[in-house]
Formats: C-alpha cells, sequence, structure tokens
C-alpha cells in the first residue's frame, strides 16, 4: 500500500511537472544583465525582454549588475527565488569565470540553462588614428609592451587578446578590464588604449562610421558585415576560432515548465526573419535550440576555457 501510494504520488508530480504554468508570469520579471548598457549581453537582454513582455503580459526589467567581470550580475541571480521572475542573460564569461576565478561566487550546477541566443566573433580594433593592422600594432609594440583594453576580466575577448599578443606574438601585455563591452570600445574611441578586444557587435557601428579600425576577426572566415576586415590568420598569426556568445538561464530548480515556456517563446522570436535580420545588422549570429543543447554547449566551454586560462596564465586584475 505504501508503494501504491509513493507510485501515486510521484506520477502526480511529475504529471503536475509536465503540464504548462499557465499563470507565469504572475508580475514583473527581473532581468539581470552582469555587464554595462550597450554591450552585447544588454543589447540581446533587451531585444528579448521586449519580446517576451508582449508574450506574457508583464514586464520584464532589465537591470544591469556590474562587477567582478560579470561575477557580481551572475551571483545574483543564481541566488535568486527559482520561480521564473529572475532570468540572467549573460556571456561567455560565465564558463571562463568558472576556472579563472577562485571564488566566483557562483557554482556552474546553480544555473539552469534555458536557449543560448547568439553569438559574435571577438575581434581586435584600433582607434582610427592608430595602427592601420594587426602586424603594425604588434610590431610596434615589441619593445615597449601593449596595454590592450576588454569588457572585462573573464570575458572572452579578454583571453582572446592574452592568447594572440601573448602565447602567439610574445609581447609583454598590460589588460584594461573595463565594466561592459560599451565603456571598453568608447575608451578605444577617445584612445585610451591603443587596442581593444571586443565582440564584434559591440564595435561594429563605430567601425561603419570608421572611428575605429578593425585589425582582425576571430572567426575562420570574413564577417559578411565588414569584409573588408581580415581574420587572424590572414593577418599572420595562426588560425583559431572565438566567439562571444550570449544566453539566457534561470536559477537551477527552476519549473521545468517555465525552462519550457522561456525556451520556446525565444526560439519563435529567431525564426522571425525580420529578428534574424536585426541580429544580424547587429554583428550576431542567431542560435537558438533546445535547453539540453545549450547545457551540453556550456559544458564544452567550461572545458575550453579552463584550458585557455591555463595556457594564457590569465589572472584576475
Amino acid at each position: 500500500m505504501k508503494g501504491l501510494l509513493a507510485a501515486v504520488l510521484l506520477a502526480s508530480a511529475s504529471l503536475a511537472l509536465a503540464q504548462p504554468v499557465s499563470a507565469y508570469p504572475t508580475r514583473a520579471v527581473r532581468v539581470v544583465v552582469p555587464f554595462a548598457p550597450g554591450g552585447p549581453s544588454d543589447t540581446i537582454a533587451r531585444l528579448v525582454g521586449q519580446r517576451l513582455a508582449e508574450r506574457l503580459g508583464h514586464q520584464f526589467v532589465v537591470e544591469n549588475r556590474t562587477g567582478a567581470g560579470g561575477n557580481v550580475g551572475v551571483a545574483l541571480a543564481a541566488k535568486a527565488a527559482p520561480d521564473g521572475h529572475t532570468v540572467l542573460v549573460t556571456t561567455t564569461s560565465l564558463a571562463v569565470n568558472v576556472t579563472l576565478s577562485a571564488n566566483p561566487g557562483y557554482e556552474i550546477r546553480e544555473l539552469a540553462p534555458v536557449v543560448n541566443v547568439a553569438w559574435s566573433p571577438n575581434m581586435i580594433v584600433a582607434p582610427a588614428q592608430g595602427a592601420r593592422s594587426l602586424g603594425e600594432l604588434v610590431a610596434a609594440s615589441r619593445a615597449r609592451g601593449l596595454t590592450y583594453g576588454s569588457p572585462g576580466t573573464g570575458t572572452t575577448p579578454h583571453l582572446t587578446a592574452e592568447y594572440l599578443f601573448k602565447n602567439l606574438a610574445g609581447l609583454e601585455v598590460m589588460h584594461v578590464p573595463y565594466k561592459g563591452a560599451a565603456p571598453a570600445v568608447a575608451a578605444g574611441l577617445a584612445g585610451e588604449v591603443p587596442a581593444v578586444a571586443v565582440a564584434l557587435a559591440a564595435a561594429l557601428p563605430h567601425l561603419k562610421t570608421g572611428r575605429l579600425r578593425g585589425l582582425a576577426v576571430t572567426s575562420t572566415q570574413r564577417v559578411t558585415a565588414i569584409p573588408e576586415v581580415p581574420t587572424v590568420r590572414e593577418a599572420g598569426f595562426p588560425a583559431f576560432e572565438d566567439y562571444t556568445w550570449v544566453g539566457v538561464f534561470v536559477p537551477a530548480g527552476t519549473p521545468q515548465p517555465v525552462v519550457a515556456r522561456l525556451n520556446g517563446e525565444v526560439n519563435a522570436f529567431l525564426d522571425r526573419p525580420e529578428v534574424r535580420e536585426r541580429l544580424e545588422a547587429l554583428g550576431f549570429e542567431p542560435v537558438g535550440g533546445s535547453a539540453t543543447r545549450f547545457a551540453a554547449y556550456l559544458q564544452a566551454e567550461v572545458v575550453k576555457w579552463a584550458k585557455v586560462v591555463r595556457e594564457t596564465g590569465a589572472k584576475v586584475e
């Protein structure tokens, strides 16, 4: 009898989990972005948040919580109540910081992947009045070393630059971490640093106006939006491929129907031709797919970037 009761309770619980959460959300949803406004994660969060608000009937309010290369915002979201009313939109830095930071303030298992929204190749840019090519930048930095900026410690542009400038070019480097892609790009525009490593999406508007010069992209092929910018291999260095992806997460333990609803809404959004065109114009490639697929990709990314951290000797400033 006890065994039968347990089986019934288990079946009832499974049925409840399988049913849609029709009442979700019941109030405004906080969308935590761990970087400053204007960067890739912020741009994606606002596009997706607007769509979700329209579809689900409650506001999705973006909250930029910067600090520690993204760790402050991620930790905040990871510790939130797992009820679907806190959503995290962050970048590849999530996969990097679990290795790079001695105590990032969270563990990967505290977050449930929802969907990988889009990605953008990383690139090296210079002020318009600065280096005209990656080779010129490296040659000019042989004697005095190179100071470069990035969106923050633990971001993939940071590690991309470390690998390129230290491991491949053999330069002495000084990393200047900013609190997001937008402040890093602003520093490049102002000539505060001779080079900035960012995701393409953050730099694209200024490449179009000529206020920044693209020196190399980390994709294996040139990017259609900026065909004049060579790949790293074409710029004279061994080919490698690095991207900044932007994904949606919720605290672990969030009901599966909520995760499924969010995943389905974002995928439907990405399937619209005008949305894909808009993302591509901003320098993003839409991704989408299941939460399971994103979880497997995330695990592979943790392994990949742990290796890069070890090889570059990158440290938290």
